[in-house]
């Protein structure tokens, strides 16, 4: 495994981090199908035996039970890891979400995080979306006050413009940023990737294999259950599907060429931009994680870039 340090002023990571969205198991807010927790206990330890040091939840992932899952197979390694969780999207009574960034219930999350957790602080605290009901300096003004009290050691925010992360940064240094970033979702390249790197923001990108369009499995043929919001996904679906699976086959060859499976030259796609501090790969069994690791270790030249770019805009 090999390691970069997050932004300018954030701890050391290992580049390839443990996506923890699928352990949530079933339900809205998971929204991957059934997930067997045996399964999600032994793909974290899986990662950590194989250096893995980034470890990425939220607290609407399965509605606190990714969460728990986490803390619980960390175990007593938890020290030993980078912990990052999020905030800002909440649920009620009868488990409907909603954003919100206000300055109490960032407190209040975190608090709620803290014990599902296991744990007396998260390395990093980042804010899931922008918020509906509440400006990016108020919400940043709360991931202060967690700093401050030494509940929260580091600050990120998640799916923000460039605009959103000019806003926070009059109130405090953002440490991260939590994109979505892939082959085939390339647009961040362009401004925020740049943005990042001019203001020392580290950059964990998620979804690097595109909820799986770029593992290399999917056909025309593939259908996903009514459980999973893939099967509600127009680039999962129908023609989008077609496209990307016409693509895939296309980066496939490439991925051949050079001696790697299609998962692993999509992390190292991404890990190739000097943004970038972390791939976040999603995790539903040991494999998912252990499969991509070789990917840390590629240097793709940048005639090999340019060549998956080509594919990826046609």
């Amino acid at each position: 495994m090999k390691y970069r340090k997050l932004g300018k002023n954030g701890p050391e990571i290992s580049v390839i981090g443990f996506g923890s969205w699928a352990i949530g198991g079933s339900g809205w807010a998971s929204a991957w199908g059934e997930q067997d927790d045996d399964q999600s206990f032994e793909s974290v330890r899986a990662a950590l035996d194989a250096g893995v040091t980034f470890y990425d939840t939220a607290a609407v992932y399965g509605l606190g039970h990714s969460e728990a899952m986490i803390g619980k197979a960390l175990g007593g390694d938890r020290h030993n890891v980078i912990l990052a969780t999020k905030c800002g999207l909440v649920w009620d009574e009868s488990k409907a979400i909603s954003r919100s960034g206000t300055y109490d219930s960032v407190i209040r999350e975190a608090e709620a995080s803290l014990r599902r957790l296991g744990t007396d602080y998260i390395d990093l605290y980042q804010m899931h979306w922008p918020a509906e009901d509440a400006p990016a300096e108020e919400t940043m003004r709360a991931m202060d006050k967690l700093v401050q009290d030494g509940k929260v050691r580091y600050v990120g925010v998640s799916n923000y413009n460039v605009e959103q992360l000019e806003k926070s940064l009059t109130v405090r240094h953002v440490d991260s940023l939590q994109p979505p970033y892939s082959i085939l979702r390339p647009a961040i390249e362009e401004q925020v990737l740049p943005f990042c790197l001019k203001n020392g923001i580290g950059v964990v990108a998620y979804s690097p294999l595109t909820s799986g369009l770029l593992s290399g499995n999917y056909t025309y043929d593939t259908k996903f259950t009514e459980d999973d919001w893939r099967s509600r996904n127009k680039a999962h679906t129908g023609e989008g599907l077609r496209k990307n699976v016409d693509k895939v086959e296309k980066l496939k060859q490439i991925a051949a060429r050079h001696g790697l499976t299609m998962p692993q030259l999509a992390v190292a796609y991404v890990l190739a931009h000097p943004a970038l501090a972390s791939a976040i790969v999603g995790v539903r069994k040991p494999s998912h994680i252990t499969g991509v690791l070789p990917a840390a270790d590629v240097s793709l030249d940048e005639v090999t870039l340019a060549e998956i770019r080509a594919i990826a805009a046609e």
